[in-house]
């Protein structure tokens, strides 16, 4: 049911990457939340405003699980520097917007409280981040998946999979039905897997002629009786 706090683990085995996740003020899992879905906003490279979420203090866990939990202020380095070398994938050329200073932009939505940003932690390295909220002038049964990266030295770990399994499910406690996101015409990786998670081509937004981004469109699943 809306407003029930979730928590999310998973005992798959990745391989240690390069980028250090700041910890967590509390040695624990922090128990997750539906994200706030009033007052939609600008992308999330404007607007910051400080004061988001809820830290909840967990039982430890075993060090092969990968955490899933809402990302914090100072892992905004961190966070910028996985989707960094994510975007690097598929723009060999040079990624967009180089010169954007994405940590404050990480930091900006990261404090947000109108939307959320999880991240994939194992051993206290980032595995993987997403970023969602309400799109502008879109309606409350609707959540756009912004940003979803996993590091490219962990691809084929079962991150990426875990990761959407938690957005679908803090969609699913918000009261969401409907996820959209758009992904880049050369990251074919990313569209095979939005494909295996259910996502299919947008029909109210089909790309335009010379459109770099395809749009895609998620049907939230229903939770089992009683959630």
């Amino acid at each position: 049911m809306p407003g029930r706090p979730a928590k999310y683990s998973s005992n798959s085995t990745v391989r240690t990457a390069d980028l250090t996740c700041a910890p967590p003020a509390s040695p624990a899992v922090i128990a997750l939340g539906p994200f706030a879905s009033t007052a939609p906003s600008a992308e999330n490279t404007g607007n910051r405003r400080p004061g988001h979420g809820v830290l909840r203090p967990m039982i430890s866990e075993p060090a092969s699980t990968l955490e899933i939990r809402t990302a914090l202020p100072a892992e905004a380095g961190a966070v910028a520097a996985l989707h960094l070398r994510a975007r690097s994938t598929y723009y060999p050329d040079g990624v967009p917007q180089a010169q954007l200073d994405w940590t404050e932009a990480w930091r900006g939505s990261i404090e947000r409280p109108d939307g959320r940003v999880l991240c994939a932690v194992r051993e206290g390295r980032l595995a993987g981040v997403a970023s969602f909220r309400t799109p502008d002038a879109a309606g409350p049964d609707t959540v756009k998946l912004f940003q979803f990266h996993v590091d490219p030295d962990r691809w084929r770990g079962g991150i990426g999979t875990a990761l959407h399994a938690a957005c679908a499910a803090e969609w699913r406690a918000a009261g969401r039905r409907t996820a959209v996101l758009d992904v880049h015409v050369d990251n074919l990786r990313a569209q095979a897997f939005y494909a295996r998670q259910g996502w299919v081509p947008d029909p109210e937004n089909p790309p335009a002629p010379g459109d770099h981004h395809l749009f895609l469109r998620y049907a939230v699943p229903p939770g089992a009786p009683g959630e």
